[in-house]
């Protein structure tokens, strides 16, 4: 299996190349020259592999579609990183990705029992046991240039977290976290974790990245890397809960399942469309916003139009206040046939220059087929979930996965299961929570007093070359 870059970069690399890459050199991402069909015989075997909370079956799972994409790894190196990764003391239970029915045709898969409380641990794991091993097997360092709006880079950090050979520089938009998520990240200590907090939007910290990323000469100088979902080797570590939430809720492969995905930087939807290219029978992939409704736009209109930070509005789902969705560029490119030189032209010039761009209207009609459909939520929404759901099923949800069910709600089909992918646990955004139900969410032992521990972190202008010298004074440190 090779690799190309969106933007029309022809030169085909292998997965370890890329892993420790992130953006191609022409700006664009990195998707596999095709996508492995899975057929049904196939899936019935994933199937009786998993079994529904067999113990090692996700790590099995996770193998058998990994090895589809990853062969430059000896497979057994690749099943004990699966194995060594996805386990009950890490995620709280031998399924992983334990899935919830709230009525007929309903459900909640638990993506967030991991130790920073957020589905971003799914594939974060992984990747810090694969960094390790590459770097191991190399001989090298690797300096990790991420941003976060919430969720990354607490999920990241606790990845990397005394891993040899890795320092991790995490950029985040100075107070537009919760304290929670704040304190997670910033009351880190280890030497290796550097925190930086960006004076403005979560955008800001993400085109700081792109920047440096872009700048092959530092990148290459200084061995960035990244673990924001512009890297692959994230975003397939996330198409392998979809195989394991469809076999939970259905009996047989011939029953079509839809999933609604909370979405800012448009990572978990793109596994999504990624499984679903693959062969899994994904009827509906549902785009659940915040008032941050960029994609929903483009979902509904075909125009994708980026706001300025002054438009990027602060709101109770914070890990969704985003208006630049950096994975959005893979489901372009597959949209419009994979044709490099149009989606260099609208994600390099057109954004550029107008801010945004606006498919044809043949274009837009190919939508349909990949199934894609979209909607918005509200902070009053949001609440009203959260409620609604604790007041009828004794289940708490947090702000984003509101979001997600609000608008799973609105595109229910009869006789087509609707799995909603639980992206954090409610302790992470308690306001919201005590403002819906009066009273607070419970949280892990190891993480009462959080917001009291000692922080270390740095505040910066959203400047990408003072960044870049902060970068460069620490890898000398």
């Amino acid at each position: 299996m090779k690799y190309i870059s969106t933007r029309g970069e022809p030169t085909g690399r292998h997965f370890s190349e890329i892993l420790l890459e992130g953006l191609a050199p022409d700006g664009g991402l990195y998707l596999p020259t095709h996508y492995p069909k899975v057929d049904d015989a196939t899936l019935a075997r994933w199937r009786g592999l998993y079994g529904n909370g067999r113990p090692g079956g996700y790590a099995d799972l996770a193998f058998e579609i990994l090895s589809l994409y990853i062969d430059d790894i000896p497979a057994a190196d690749l099943k004990a990183l699966a194995h060594r990764t996805y386990t009950a003391a890490t995620f709280g239970t031998e399924a992983i990705v334990p899935v919830r029915r709230l009525e007929p045709g309903l459900y909640i898969e638990g993506l967030s029992n991991g130790p920073t409380l957020a589905f971003k641990d799914m594939a974060m794991q992984l990747l810090g046991n694969l960094f390790e091993y590459e770097l191991a097997r190399r001989g090298e360092q690797l300096n990790i240039l991420g941003a976060t709006s919430g969720d990354t880079g607490s999920a990241a950090e606790y990845a990397m977290r005394g891993k040899r050979g890795v320092r991790v520089f995490m950029l985040s938009p100075q107070g537009r976290m919760s304290p929670f998520q704040q304190a997670q990240m910033f009351s880190l200590q280890d030497p290796n974790i550097h925190n930086i907090a960006v004076e403005g939007v979560f955008d800001d910290c993400q085109d700081i990245v792109k920047a440096a990323s872009n700048d092959l000469d530092f990148k290459r100088r200084h061995r960035i890397g990244t673990v924001n979902s512009i890297n692959w080797a994230r975003l397939l570590a996330q198409v392998v809960y979809y195989f394991a939430g469809y076999f939970q809720v259905t009996k047989s492969n011939s029953e079509p399942v839809s999933f609604a995905v909370p979405s800012g930087n448009f990572g978990n939807v793109c596994a999504g469309h990624v499984a679903r290219m693959m062969g899994l029978p994904i009827a509906r992939l549902v785009v659940a916003t915040n008032e941050n409704d960029v994609l929903d736009e483009f979902f509904r209109s075909g125009r994708y139009r980026v706001r300025a930070a002054a438009e990027t509005y602060e709101t109770s789902s914070p890990s969704m206040d985003i208006s630049k969705a950096s994975n959005f560029e893979r489901f372009v490119f597959d949209l419009l046939g994979r044709d490099g030189r149009r989606v260099a032209q609208l994600f390099g010039a057109g954004l550029a220059k107008d801010g945004g761009f606006q498919l044809t209207p043949g274009e837009f009609e190919r939508i349909e087929a990949f199934g894609f459909v979209s909607g918005k939520s509200t902070h009053a929404d949001r609440l009203a979930a959260i409620r609604s759901t604790w007041e009828d099923h004794g289940d708490m949800i947090d702000t984003h996965t509101a979001d997600g069910l609000k608008v799973a709600r609105e595109h229910l089909q009869p006789g087509v299961a609707m799995v909603v992918l639980e992206t954090a646990l409610p302790a992470k955004f308690a306001a919201t929570i005590a403002e819906a139900l009066g009273r607070e969410p419970l949280r892990p032992a190891a993480l009462v007093g959080i917001e009291d521990l000692p922080r270390r972190f740095t505040v910066m202008a959203a400047d990408a070359a003072q960044v870049k010298a902060y970068i460069e004074r620490h890898c000398r440190a």
